[in-house]
């Protein structure tokens, strides 16, 4: 899918996305780790985390045992990509085996409460762990997927989504870590676009968060 510049918003999304924005909790400084494989499917996330401070991106050659230490060196864990109820997917060469975040590694997670969790089917991973944070269910990401789900689409509105979601949740992390502000904050606004965006619709429904 790539980067895009820009998001073709709708009026209905611009006109409420500052009510958000006045209700801020003012972040802590915090040490986050990014663990996002290499893939140009999955590169409209970066704008989740691109513009954090104090991030440690890891894209590949880790060990399991490394991610695992590194997880324990940091306030936050965001894990963004391909995946299954088993995880995080290896795709990108990793020192690990099909998976980077799965069994062994929810076992360094469940010490956090604030971790986020973004790939399809995440949500069955997080409830079999009981792991906290935000997560995603079966989010739908490329046209391909929604034929399978019988939504028939373009590659237009599923970049649509895919950009404003990413936008939504990045913009949130720079100014709150409350994470019900933020669940609830991006949650509504992404709604918006639901509204004329069937992905958006979709994916709106399968937007989690475990306490």
């Amino acid at each position: 899918m790539g980067d895009k510049s820009t998001l073709d918003t709708t009026s209905t999304y611009s006109s409420h996305r500052w009510h958000w924005s006045t209700n801020i909790n003012k972040p802590k400084q915090m040490k986050r780790l990014v663990i996002h494989p290499t893939d140009e499917s999955t590169d409209f996330l970066a704008p989740i985390y691109n513009r954090l401070p104090d991030v440690t991106l890891v894209t590949t050659g880790y060990s399991r045992l490394e991610i695992m230490e590194l997880i324990d060196e940091h306030d936050q864990v965001i894990m963004l990509g391909h995946g299954t109820p088993g995880g995080l997917l290896n795709v990108s060469g990793f020192r690990a085996g099909l998976y980077i975040v799965d069994s062994l590694v929810a076992d360094s997670l469940i010490r956090k409460d604030n971790s986020i969790f973004i790939w399809c089917n995440a949500d069955q991973f997080v409830r079999r762990y009981n792991l906290k944070g935000m997560y995603s269910g079966m989010f739908i990401s490329e046209v391909a997927e929604a034929s399978y789900f019988k939504i028939y689409t373009d590659q237009n509105t599923v970049d649509r989504s895919n950009d404003m979601f990413a936008q939504l949740l990045g913009e949130r992390l720079l100014v709150s870590d409350a994470m019900d502000e933020i669940h609830t904050s991006v949650g509504h606004q992404y709604r918006l676009l639901a509204e004329t965006n069937d992905i958006a619709r979709y994916n709106s429904d399968r937007w989690y968060i475990s306490k």
